[in-house]
Formats: structure tokens, sequence, C-alpha cells
């Protein structure tokens, strides 16, 4: 992908036959490339996930944002769920807006992409890459459930057709290999500013997140991981989604997710 071109070159194979090579540092010599170059913009970019991987959303993860938009405070741990498959569209697809609720929110997040067998003793380096997610949730669903059990996460968060993920994935080499990951998140819904937030404000960073989740459930090559988003979503300030909205989700370095909010059931 040469985003400074607007090409790409299709890669042969899914993510299993060479993520690993790429995560072990062996770059473009570990690709096999087919078919000729093609404009970005005569092809249609799906979610960079393959149906037969796990999609894992890491919560809870910004201070600021349970403070201001659920005002509760930090967990002693991350949680992690599950979001279905059929969650999620591309970059420029259409956000189906579900018939079930009345109070779809945005979230911003960064993606990490599991490229390798996760060694616990240096998670990061199973991460192939990054991605921009739009953890899109049903509010008034997520607070359905029965008192006693807690909150109703499938379907707050498995809506058909409702997630972005995109555009394409930036490989962890093209990012600083030491410190603290600093990257902003931006989402904007009809060129409002509604999400300003950076990935340093974490409260577990994304090896942390990763330990965690592969500790209870194995991470396999090709799986994606949401890591949580900032504060600044319509919970706290009430402005949901609404059909027609254009919903913009980005993180300078990766990319941006334009999606806008159909009614169609």
């Amino acid at each position: 992908m040469d985003t400074e071109r607007g090409e790409l070159r299709p890669i042969e194979g899914g993510v299993p036959d060479w993520g690993p090579a790429v995560t072990r540092g062996e770059g473009e010599s570990a690709l096999r490339f087919t078919g000729a170059v093609l404009p970005v913009a005569s092809v249609r970019l799906l979610p960079p996930v393959e149906k037969s991987q796990r999609v894992v959303v890491a919560g809870a993860n910004y201070a600021k944002h349970l403070a201001a938009d659920f005002g509760i405070k930090s967990h002693s741990q991350p949680i992690a769920f599950l979001k279905a498959y059929g969650a999620l569209i591309g970059a420029n697809d259409a956000l189906r807006y579900p018939p079930l609720t009345q109070e779809l929110d945005h979230e911003v997040e960064l993606v990490a992409v599991i490229g390798d067998v996760v060694n616990r003793k240096d998670p990061i380096a199973s991460v192939l890459g990054y991605t921009v997610g739009n953890d899109v949730s049903s509010r008034d669903l997520q607070r359905s459930g029965p008192p006693g059990v807690g909150m109703d996460l499938f379907a707050a968060k498995s809506g058909d057709k409702t997630t972005g993920l995109g555009p394409w994935i930036v490989t962890r080499d093209e990012f600083p290999q030491s410190g603290k990951l600093s990257l902003q998140l931006l989402l904007r819904v009809n060129g409002e500013l509604r999400q300003d937030g950076d990935t340093a404000e974490m409260t577990w960073d994304v090896a942390e997140l990763v330990k965690f989740v592969d500790e209870r459930s194995s991470f396999e090559c090709g799986d994606v991981m949401f890591t949580g988003s900032p504060a600044g979503t319509a919970q706290g300030s009430g402005k949901f989604l609404r059909p027609g909205d254009v919903v913009e989700a980005e993180i300078p370095g990766i990319g941006i997710l334009r999606n806008v909010v159909t009614a169609t059931q």
C-alpha cells in the first residue's frame, strides 16, 4: 500500500500466511504479491481482518472517559469481550442504525492486529501493527441487562454493520519502539470534533492488554483487539448518532474511517 501515490498491490494469502514473518521483522521480503498495481480509489476497502479470526474488545481503558462519560473510576484490571464479525464495516461503508436502539454512540479506538504467537514475557512482539476502529455502541441496550447480571455488551457492541475498522494495517515498525505509544485519537460527526484524545492516556498499554487477554483466551495470528476509547463519547455529551450523520474516526499516521449512518434495516 502506497498512501502517497494512492496505489496498492494485492498480497497473496491471508494474514496467517505472512503475518508471523512480517511481525518478526522480515518486512516486504515476506510477502508475495499477486496481480497488478491498483488505484486505491478503484477498490472497496474491507475491514482488515478475516472472517475466521476473532475481534476482541478490551475496554475501560481511559480514566477520563470513565469519569466524564460514565461517572465511574477505573477498575483494578481491564475488561475484555468478543465482538461479532458481522458488526464490522470497511473504511467507507454505510454504518447501519440498529432498529432496537435510540442511543447510538461513537468510540474511536486504536486497534492492534496480532501477527504471531504471543510471548507473554514480551507481548508487544506479537503485534503485527495497528489500524483504526470505531466501536459503535447502543448505550440503551448496554444498560438493559437484568439486575445483578451486568451490562448487555453483546447487544450493545455487536449490532450488524455498525463498527468501522480500517482502512489498512500500519506495521508496528513504523512507530517508535521505545517509550509510551502516543497517537492522537480523533472523532468528528458532521465535521464537529467530538473526541480528541491520545493513546498515551491509556490506563493499560497495548502490551498489557495483549497479555491480559491472551492469559484468558489465546490469541491467534490475524486476531484484532480494540484498546479502548478516550473521553467525548455521546454517553457523556448526549449527542447520540442519527441517520444521515457523517462519522469520521481518525488516527493521524494510520488513516481515517468515514462512515455515513443509514437507517437501512
